[in-house]
């Protein structure tokens, strides 16, 4: 159970753990009271416990909304020990991680805040950011082995509509650039290249930012970086989605979002790291990890924009990344 307030999130004297988890907390509100004040409906909360007292989380979910068709901002706290496959993959970026890969020695705690909006309107872009720290610690004497941070925030338009492509990497580049002017470039670049989804040589969309395995500042340094890129989000996102909310659409624009939707699918359940190991952690909950993909999605066989159409545009920046700021 946190103990730690929200005025406490910045002492520096208690476990950084905790505060982290005091964090994902606030944002949680935050963020939804900022995207529910552009809907006719609220989130609804279920909160999730963990077999084997392995913590749980909160899910806040918001369906067939006026301005969303699907969404959720979900956080975790969970803890226990490490499977054996989650070891042998870590230990490849983490050589002081300790512990047996095969007698399930290592003890984890992991949480963090994980969100996906799918807006109803295909003028309205989908968006997923998702924060989180996660530590190991010695089965006897509780002492923190490794720790680590990863998180970003990323943009998937049906439709190209290049100030919002840039309002959102430059809200981003500034929280970033409050703590060193390195971090956005690099962190840009790893987005384009996470995001790619290999078997169709395109990017999901386009872009943001995206960071994992980050210890290589004071753990303390990178919660106030992950506090600003979390006060990023909703300047980056509301005003778009303000704009974009009511614009009319066709049925063919509808259907083009569709297929886009499908590609947000193929990526999440192909390629992404967080849903394999989520899925592959035992006692995992598989519908709040599920919870990215959107209500509906559609497959067309062997479907190409018209060259120079608005879905031809976005398609030739999904194959070739640009720079937005």
């Amino acid at each position: 159970m946190v103990t730690v307030t929200p005025e406490q999130i910045h002492d520096k004297s208690l476990p950084i753990r905790d505060r982290m988890e005091a964090l994902i907390r606030v944002k949680q509100q935050e963020i939804t009271q900022g995207l529910a004040s552009l809907d006719t409906v609220q989130f609804q909360t279920d909160k999730w416990i963990r077999g084997n007292n392995g913590g749980g989380g909160e899910s806040m979910v918001l369906q067939n909304g006026t301005t969303f068709e699907k969404g959720g901002v979900n956080i975790s706290i969970v803890h226990g020990k490490l499977p054996p496959q989650a070891v042998t993959r870590m230990r490849a970026d983490h050589a002081n991680l300790k512990g047996s890969d095969s007698d399930g020695s290592v003890n984890f705690f992991a949480c963090g805040l994980s969100m996906v909006i799918h807006p109803i309107n295909p003028h309205a872009p989908t968006t997923h950011a998702n924060y989180r720290y996660f530590e190991t610690t010695d089965p006897e004497t509780n002492e923190v082995q490794a720790w680590w941070f990863g998180g970003g925030a990323d943009l998937t338009p049906s439709y190209l509509y290049e100030e919002d492509a840039v309002l959102f990497h430059q809200k981003h580049k500034e929280a970033l650039d409050k703590h060193d002017k390195e971090l956005y470039p690099k962190y840009k670049k790893w987005c384009d290249e996470y995001f790619f989804i290999k078997h169709r040589n395109e990017t999901r969309g386009i872009g943001g930012i995206f960071f994992d395995d980050f210890d290589s500042k004071p753990a303390d340094e990178i919660l106030h970086i992950i506090e600003d890129c979390f006060d990023a989000f909703l300047p980056s996102y509301l005003p778009t989605i303000a704009k974009r909310k009511d614009l009319p659409y066709t049925p063919e624009q509808r259907e083009w979002q569709q297929i886009r939707r499908g590609r947000y699918v193929e990526f999440n359940l192909v390629l992404d790291r967080g849903t394999q190991f989520g899925l592959q952690t035992p006692g995992s909950r598989v519908e709040s990890i599920l919870m990215s993909l959107p209500k509906t999605a559609s497959w067309l066989y062997d479907h190409h924009p018209e060259e120079g159409s608005d879905e031809d545009k976005l398609l030739k920046v999904l194959q070739s990344p640009r720079e937005w700021v």
